[in-house]
C-alpha cells in the first residue's frame, strides 16, 4: 500500500458466506467521526482470547504496545504492532486467534463501532 497522510493503514477480518474468517488489507481516512459510543483500554490477557474466537461486536482495535501475530480459518496470519489499525467484523462463524509475535504485553483501546455506524474501510484491491 502507498504510503499516504490522508489514509491510516487498516486490516479487516471478515466472515466469508461459509463461516470462516478471512482478512484483507485496507486504510481509513483520517479525521472522519466514527461513530461509537464507547471505548476501553486493555492490557490485560486471558487464555480463551488466544484460543480461536469472534469479535463480540464490529469494533476498532487499536494496538499502543505489542506485536501481535493474527491468524485466520484458512491458516493465513498478519501481524498487528502500533501504526497497524485492526477492523474486526468476524462476528460469526469460526472467528481468528492471535499470539503474542514480540514482546509479553498486549495494550490496545477497542473502539467498538455502532451498528449503523460507518466504518470507512477501504480495501486495497
Amino acid at each position: 500500500m502507498e504510503k499516504n497522510s490522508e489514509f491510516i493503514e487498516v486490516i479487516r477480518i471478515i466472515n466469508d458466506n461459509d463461516g470462516n474468517s478471512s482478512f484483507e488489507k485496507g486504510r481509513i481516512p483520517v479525521l472522519k467521526p466514527i461513530k461509537t459510543t464507547s471505548f476501553w483500554i486493555s492490557n490485560k490477557t486471558e487464555e480463551w482470547e488466544k484460543s480461536e474466537h469472534t469479535a463480540p461486536r464490529k469494533q476498532y482495535v487499536v494496538t499502543l504496545d505489542g506485536k501481535i501475530r493474527f491468524k485466520v480459518s484458512d491458516g493465513s496470519t498478519f501481524i498487528i504492532e502500533p501504526g497497524i489499525i485492526l477492523l474486526a467484523e468476524d462476528v460469526e462463524g469460526k472467528g481468528h486467534s492471535w499470539e503474542m509475535e514480540e514482546g509479553e504485553k498486549w495494550v490496545r483501546i477497542y473502539i467498538p463501532v455502532i451498528d449503523s455506524g460507518e466504518d470507512f474501510f477501504v480495501p486495497d484491491y
